[in-house]
């Protein structure tokens, strides 16, 4: 039987052996913070800890705190916009997660200075990190290894990073969270080799004996109602024009917002589709300039075609995804969640947010709520991506 102990380990057939355990404290104090973390993650046999720490923290003495408790074992996370703990949606707390030796095995590296990242470097990065994966042990990685990457939610790279290192990766499909900063969008922080680093990001290829899943989930479909990006600054995310009007109008009379009036709530509840290779994908507007035009929190290039999208049942979206998951793996012994922050906005707006927070709880869904989502080779918006983890077969 597979259950929760009540300190947050999900636990696998082996009692006391769970392949995740997952911690959380809601404690203000750094330090007492980290050790109510230690008391409930084992001390030893782990491959890494995953951390997603909200800024209420100092991220510098955080990481220099939690590396302490765990020497030898690498740390990696990242600051979160709101956290998705074992109690279900939560904010001004940490999540920890660590995985078992005995069932994972990591490559990682940090991606630093990304205002000037390079392609080459970041394929030559992929390469190198699933050369010691192979290493390891030299078998296809087929079906038995999965990427994770944490970027800087405000660096505007996240496009040619996933591009990137997408490339490289061959068979190992990635997915991932851009950090967050609260709802201040200011600085974001991502954490490797016992420090918190801004301007860049961290690629963590996992691989293990378990089966898993990746996953993508959103609630929205698209309309009739196209427009065109007549005038961007395509380097910083900037829409001036839509369909040669000015963004903002164009947008609101797109989407049905009949004052007119635009906020965070406006775009959490309307964002726009892409779509890509036969799919659709949400890009969501991050916040309306003074002059009227809008930023976006995925790029966007002159030319490009918006579809206004309409909303299905949120709640629906994600039993669907819960039921794909069992048929496909089996049931999972957790869900590792990288969610944008608009889809916890956007279900406070409707009133729905309680019933997401338990759904997450019932279903053991953890993570952190993100400025941005890793999908394979995509960078989204307004969507739940992730990877479920197995349970280990019977000995």
């Amino acid at each position: 039987m597979v259950g929760n102990n009540g300190l947050g380990l999900i636990d696998g057939p082996l009692a006391g052996a769970p392949s995740v355990a997952v911690a959380h404290s809601r404690e203000q104090v750094t330090a007492e913070a980290v050790a109510e973390i230690a008391r409930q993650l084992p001390s030893t046999g782990l491959a890494m800890v995953l951390a997603f720490v909200s800024p209420c923290h100092d991220p510098q003495q955080f990481v220099a705190e939690i590396s302490g408790r765990w020497p030898g074992t690498p740390v990696y996370g990242c600051t979160t916009a709101g956290e998705l703990g074992p109690h279900g949606w939560d904010e001004n707390s940490v999540v920890c997660l660590g995985f078992s030796a005995e069932d994972f095995s990591v490559s990682a590296r940090l991606i630093p200075d990304l205002a000037n990242f390079r392609i080459d470097e970041g394929r030559q990065l992929g390469n190198q990190l699933r050369q010691d994966l192979l290493r390891q042990a030299p078998d296809t990685l087929d079906q038995t290894a999965f990427g994770l990457l944490l970027i800087d939610g405000m660096c505007l790279r996240e496009e040619p990073v996933m591009s990137a290192i997408y490339a490289a990766l061959d068979d190992i499909p990635v997915v991932g969270g851009s950090a967050g900063d609260g709802l201040r969008f200011g600085t974001t922080w991502v954490f490797a080799d016992g420090k918190a680093h801004t301007d860049a990001a961290v690629l963590i290829l996992v691989r293990t004996t378990l089966p898993f899943r990746v996953f993508k989930c959103d609630n929205f479909e698209p309309t009739e109602t196209k427009m065109v990006v007549t005038e961007a600054d395509v380097d910083l995310r900037v829409v001036k024009e839509l369909n040669a009007e000015p963004a903002a109008e164009e947008y609101a009379r797109a989407v049905g917002i009949v004052n007119g009036e635009l906020d965070v709530f406006s775009f959490a509840s309307h964002p726009v589709l892409v779509r890509v290779g036969g799919a659709y994908y949400a890009r969501s507007i991050g916040r309306l300039n003074p002059d009227r035009s809008l930023s976006f929190f995925c790029a966007i290039d002159e030319g490009m075609v918006l579809t206004a999208a309409k909303a299905r049942d949120p709640i629906g979206a994600v039993n669907e995804l819960l039921a794909e998951t069992v048929e496909e793996i089996g049931e999972p012994s957790i869900y590792i969640g990288f969610e944008c922050i608009l889809r916890r906005l956007d279900a406070e707006q409707h009133q729905f947010a309680r019933d997401m927070s338990e759904l997450y709880r019932t279903n053991r869904i953890v993570g952190f709520h993100t400025y941005g989502e890793q999908y394979r080779s995509m960078h989204v918006n307004q969507t739940l991506t992730g990877v479920a983890i197995g349970r280990r077969r019977s000995r």
